[in-house]
C-alpha cells in the first residue's frame, strides 16, 4: 500500500481504497447543473465546516479557470462524483462556475478542439 503525493490511498493491485461514490456520501446528483466543459474557480471563501480532503485538492486545483473534465482527470474521479463536489462548493460559496460561451465555443466533435484538449491533459498529467 502506498500514500501518493496527491493524498489518495492506493493499493498497487486494488487500487484506490476509498470507493468514488464514498467520496460524496452516496449522492450522484449534484445540485447544480455542470457539463464537461463548464468552468469553475476558486473564490478565496473556505466553506465553514472542514468537508473533507478531497474539497481540498478540488479548491487546490481551481486556482484559476478550470474545467469540469480537467478537475475530474486530475482527481481520477468518476465526472458525476466530480460533479458532486463542485455542486457542494459552489453552494458554500468556494467556488464559481460559469457555462462556456456559445459564442465563442467551436462545435464539441470539432477534431481540433478535441486535439487540443487531450493535448492539454496529457501535458498535465
Amino acid at each position: 500500500m502506498s500514500d501518493t503525493e496527491d493524498g489518495s490511498w492506493l493499493d498497487d493491485e486494488a487500487g484506490r481504497l476509498v470507493r468514488p461514490y464514498a467520496i460524496s456520501n452516496g449522492r450522484t446528483r449534484p445540485s447544480a447543473h455542470f457539463d464537461l466543459l463548464t468552468l469553475v474557480m476558486a473564490t478565496g471563501i473556505r466553506p465553514q465546516t472542514y468537508l473533507g480532503p478531497d474539497y481540498d485538492r478540488v479548491l487546490a486545483l481551481c486556482d484559476g479557470p478550470v474545467t469540469v473534465a480537467e478537475v475530474a482527470a486530475h482527481l481520477r474521479l468518476p465526472a458525476v462524483i466530480t460533479k458532486v463536489l463542485l455542486s457542494d462548493l459552489v453552494t458554500y460559496q468556494a467556488l464559481t462556475a460559469r457555462a462556456p460561451n456559445a459564442l465563442e465555443a467551436t462545435s464539441p466533435t470539432d477534431r481540433n478542439l478535441l486535439e487540443a484538449v487531450l493535448h492539454g491533459l496529457r501535458k498535465r498529467l
